[in-house]
């Protein structure tokens, strides 16, 4: 979301708009960005949820915020859902929000990714009521293609032969941090100039690396969902996945990058045997597990005041990364709040939400196996992300444009063949990549 907020920021200082934004990212301008706002000369505030749960913005910004807002946009409102239960549980912040806004405050939700489950689970969130416009999800621009590779050494020599053909610059997905680097690293050893782009990247290389894909300065990013969004460059020509996500929902956010203003763009999926194992540990370590959130509120309950995190790290015997993730629930949550660097037990109520934990995981779960099904039964790819996204506009109509219509009308892709050197040269590269395994 940072990079969105930067792309947003010059868009509307083109257009004459004063613009400014509070992250993370920033912190040596927050006090001259506070300044600007309480003394109205901002016209739009771009933050990410987390801004919410700031000690020092909700005291010194949001009040004036609240009084002064004429319209409160939420862009990609459709990680209130996908990302608000678990990994960003800020999310479900803004719902406090909405109730401390003056009556009449207009409200807009905005994405491009939301099938029915989606839309009822932020109204639940929002508060009923809201009004639903869509429109067509289809980019006539995109051209589908799923290739099935279960060996990396294969999707590795895939990518070295074929990313230099394809036209102009893209974005190369992978699920994880290390598969990121793992694969940026093999197609710089073989001559293409390309960065790795994931939630480890220090903010500064960031930075680099959206403008040098933006100035066509690399061929491609090799990326996390840590560009999964918001990264907007109209020219942009190709998305393939060294994996698959876990669900037709992000596939379609992370495909979107391309083609916005070509005619043509390539958007392939090259399927791996990791993928299930993957996607499986994302839900299975999605929430925190019962007993331990029980052991954290037991601990800061018998405490009676602050603890720091090594005391309950030690405690609880949950890893930092873990427990970190836990305790934001927590406080999203209303049971736990930060004092300090220490946390301590707030005087509401908790209890485990065991129902909303197996009921967002069978959904994800359910989205998984679509996923699963995409390229396999012989349906227009582009047919299948719609129904999976409950997009009825031209629903039963085929695009025409992607590898199962191109096959249907004579015209099957090629089976990916390998120059054999190049697939050992492959094997090799994997064997010799080194795996680092940190104590703790």
């Amino acid at each position: 979301l940072l990079a969105l907020m930067r792309n947003q920021i010059e868009a509307a200082e083109r257009i004459g708009l004063r613009a400014a934004s509070l992250n993370s990212s920033n912190t040596d301008e927050w006090d001259v960005v506070e300044q600007e706002i309480l003394a109205d000369g901002v016209d739009v505030l771009l933050i990410s949820p987390e801004r919410l749960n700031n000690p020092r913005f909700r005291a010194n910004v949001l009040p004036h915020l609240v009084a002064t807002t004429g319209l409160l946009v939420i862009d990609e409102v459709h990680c209130i859902s996908d990302w608000g239960h678990d990994f960003r549980p800020d999310y479900r912040r803004l719902a406090r929000v909405l109730d401390r806004l003056p009556r009449g405050v207009p409200v807009l939700g905005c994405t491009a990714t939301a099938n029915d489950r989606v839309v009822a689970d932020v109204e639940e969130q929002l508060g009923e009521g809201a009004v639903e416009l869509r429109g067509p999800l289809d980019r006539a621009s995109l051209e589908l293609e799923v290739i099935d590779l279960p060996s990396q050494a294969d999707r590795l020599a895939w990518l070295a032969e074929e990313v230099p053909t394809l036209a102009g610059t893209g974005i190369v997905y992978c699920l994880t941090i290390a598969d990121a680097e793992r694969v940026a690293a093999w197609l710089r050893s073989r001559g293409l100039p390309v960065l790795s782009y994931t939630g480890a990247t220090d903010p500064g290389e960031r930075l680099v690396a959206e403008e040098a894909l933006r100035r066509n300065e690399v061929k491609a990013l090799v990326a996390t969902s840590a560009l999964g969004m918001g990264y907007d460059k109209p020219d942009l020509g190709f998305v393939v996945h060294y994996q698959g996500p876990g669900s037709p929902i992000a596939y379609y956010q992370q495909v979107g990058r391309a083609g916005r203003a070509l005619d043509r763009a390539p958007v392939v999926l090259l399927r791996g045997h990791e993928d299930r194992d993957i996607q499986d540990y994302f839900i299975r370590n999605a929430f925190p597990a019962r007993e331990q959130a029980e052991q954290v509120i037991a601990l800061l309950e018998a405490a009676g005041g602050p603890v720091k995190v090594t005391e309950i790290e030690a405690e609880v015997n949950v890893r930092r990364s873990r427990l970190e993730a836990m305790l934001k629930i927590l406080d999203a949550e209303g049971a736990v709040e930060r004092v300090g660097s220490a946390w301590q037990r707030t005087l509401a109520p908790w209890a485990y939400d065991e129902e909303r934990v197996e009921r967002v995981t069978a959904e994800r779960c359910a989205e998984q196996e679509a996923m699963a099904r995409y390229g396999t039964d012989g349906t227009c790819l582009m047919r299948f992300l719609r129904s999976q996204l409950d997009d009825t506009a031209g629903a039963d109509v085929d695009c025409g444009r992607c590898s199962v219509c191109r096959a249907a009308a004579g015209e099957p892709p090629p089976r990916p063949t390998f120059d054999p050197e190049l697939v050992e040269a492959a094997r090799t590269f994997l064997r010799g990549s080194p795996l680092s395994i940190e104590p703790r």
